[in-house]
């Protein structure tokens, strides 16, 4: 009888069995008792509905036993019934970009497995296991222990590799089955945007029970944040039939519902183009249409492979992964740096905006350091150009840390803050990842220095690529700012009016003359016919003035004239490389194949 049990249920993976309405009545005319019961249950189909139950206890040899019958496995049953489950898998749904590309779909390929007969036996068997192991790289001990499972025999197909890439090689014990997985066109190049599935675990199915052992679901990535719209719903029937009638009684059905297609405002091609050109930095490039929010690219260097790890990654390249100081799996785009010189843009215009600034004032300043008075002791503002009449021109195109500090004292506190409210400092997006909200000091601006500081872009100030590139976005966008948006059909908040268009276009002709002007520092940047704005900058993370530290190097820049891009790109570690400078050229190249 148990068996009968263990056999029916394991087979329709019945789990949350509960009893309800229990009951049990005396009959008096027959001296015995009717036990009435309802039970309810979730099998592979989902919840099934309540099903009523009746059995008669009796006595026999001075104990009371149930009457067991079949149909107190399933009411209805007889003898010669047997249940059946048939399912109707749903397909994932795609994740494409812009233009219909894939960017997360379903394919079919091939997959090695060893069937165990086929390898011979004692010292054979060791060179075809050891032969195996550096083909498909796979250490030899974990090929052992996928022949060792409980249920593999001797003539079973054992899988060890999904081949996601190459052709069926041909060697004694291998054997190949085609099979339907997950695919990446990108891959590497856009990991940590799209992720990846995987094979549910228990804890999975203990949150969700609907997942069933063997379901593939988001691991990481878009995969995970969509994957309830991704995976759709299986459909299928459990039925009671007759072998003998053949009839057929439907217990559970479901009709199957293929996954979504979540189509992004990514380009494959723009996301490519970018991750190539990181290819050996570690940095980000986040690019933006700064019209309407759109994301074209969202791109981490260094990357990992996310077929790798569909395919079923070994421990040993896992652990290369997570020991890698260069933290492969770490969305860059999304983490927050302090922004450096980029961020002048913005302390320019609330400035302009308070009246503070003005294109036509001019600072005189003597040397390469500055300090406010003496109480700042041994600590010093520093610059690169020792320019002694400065603009609010001359500084951005210069990028000159003094002329903004004194800027940003000369406002104050209070009025540099209310400005940098307009650019959502604290507050979070509607995008489909964690990210930090950018912050504009740890504990509020309480001391000169810090203001100072922040004004040129270091200080506590900690933002995001992205969080910076929307920022940047009214400057090329006549002072609305418009917020991020990650999928076709997303409606993200009405752009927001962060300054005024005059203030927008005084700021971006400066950026113009940064990148047209011989002096600017980025005229690397210029392109034949194209008027490009752009600001780079660099932030370094010292304990102390005096030391060196890491220096981060970014690049603001945007088509002035047909501002349908906005890059904001990062690499670490440009100190004794170039610089900010290492950033242009490294992305000049994407932003050419805009003009192609």
């Amino acid at each position: 009888m148990e068996a009968k049990y263990d056999t029916v249920f394991t087979g329709i993976d019945a789990r949350d069995i509960k009893v309800s309405d229990l009951k049990v009545t005396h009959d008096d005319a027959e001296n015995n008792y009717k036990l009435t019961y309802s039970l309810e249950m979730t099998t592979t189909l989902g919840e099934m509905a309540k099903q009523e139950y009746s059995a008669t206890i009796s006595s026999e040899d001075d104990d009371w036993k149930v009457d067991w019958q079949p149909n107190l496995i399933f009411p209805g049953m007889v003898k010669s019934d047997k249940v059946r489950l048939t399912t109707d898998e749903a397909k994932r749904g795609q994740i494409q970009d812009v233009n219909g590309k894939g960017l997360a779909i379903n394919k079919n390929v091939s997959e090695a497995g060893i069937v165990p007969n086929d390898l011979g036996e004692g010292e054979a068997k060791t060179k075809n296991l050891e032969a195996i192991s550096k083909k498909f790289d796979i250490p030899v001990v974990d090929l052992e222990k996928k022949l060792s499972q409980s249920w593999v025999h001797p003539d079973t197909f054992v899988p060890i590799k999904v081949l996601t890439t190459g052709s069926p090689v041909q060697m004694t014990g291998v054997s190949y089955a085609t099979i339907e997985t997950r695919y990446y066109p990108l891959s590497q190049a856009a990991a940590h945007l799209i992720g990846y599935v995987g094979e549910v675990s228990a804890e999975d199915i203990e949150k969700n029970k609907l997942l069933n052992a063997g379901d593939l679901i988001g691991k990481a990535g878009l995969e995970r944040y969509y994957d309830k719209a991704l995976r759709g719903v299986n459909g299928g029937r459990i039925l009671i039939v007759n072998d003998e009638t053949k009839e057929e009684t439907v217990l559970q059905q479901n009709d199957k519902k293929d996954g979504d297609t979540i189509k992004l405002t990514i380009d494959s091609q723009i996301q490519q183009n970018a991750f190539n050109a990181l290819k050996g930095e570690v940095g980000s490039a986040t690019i933006i249409n700064p019209t309407n929010g759109n994301l074209a690219a969202l791109v981490s260097s260094p990357s990992y492979d996310t077929n790798q790890m569909v395919a079923g990654i070994s421990s040993a390249d896992y652990k290369k992964y997570t020991d890698d100081k260069k933290l492969p799996f770490l969305a860059r785009y999304a983490t927050r740096y302090a922004p450096g010189s980029t961020f002048k843009t913005i302390t320019a215009a609330v400035g302009l905006e308070n009246g503070t600034t003005k294109p036509d004032k001019v600072r005189e300043i003597s040397g390469l350091q500055w300090q406010k008075d003496k109480s700042w002791g041994k600590y010093f503002v520093t610059r690169v150009h020792d320019i002694p009449k400065v603009s609010m021109v001359d500084a951005l195109v210069n990028s000159d840390n003094i002329y903004f500090a004194q800027e940003g004292l000369e406002m104050g506190e209070t009025k540099f803050q209310d400005g940098l409210k307009k650019f959502d400092f604290g507050e979070e997006f509607d995008l489909p990842f964690n990210m930090e909200p950018a912050q504009i000091s740890n504990d509020g601006i309480k001391s000169d220095i810090l203001l100072a500081d922040t004004a040129y872009g270091q200080g506590e100030l900690l933002m995001s690529p992205i969080q910076q590139a929307v920022a940047y976005t009214p400057f090329a966008n006549n002072g609305k700012m418009v917020y991020p948006k990650l999928t076709v059909t997303q409606e993200t908040k009405a752009a927001k009016d962060s300054m005024s268009a005059g203030t927008a276009n005084a700021v971006k002709s400066a950026l113009v003359q940064a990148v047209s002007k011989p002096e600017g520092t980025a005229h690397k940047l210029q392109i034949a016919g194209h008027n490009i704005a752009a600001k780079t900058g660099t932030a370094e993370l010292k304990q102390k003035q005096g030391e060196s530290g890491l220096e981060n190097g970014f690049l603001l820049a945007f088509d002035s004239d047909k501002p349908e891009y906005l890059v904001l790109a990062m690499i670490e570690d440009v100190n004794g490389r170039g610089g900010s400078g290492l950033v242009i050229d490294k992305m000049k190249p994407v932003i050419e194949s805009f003009y192609k």
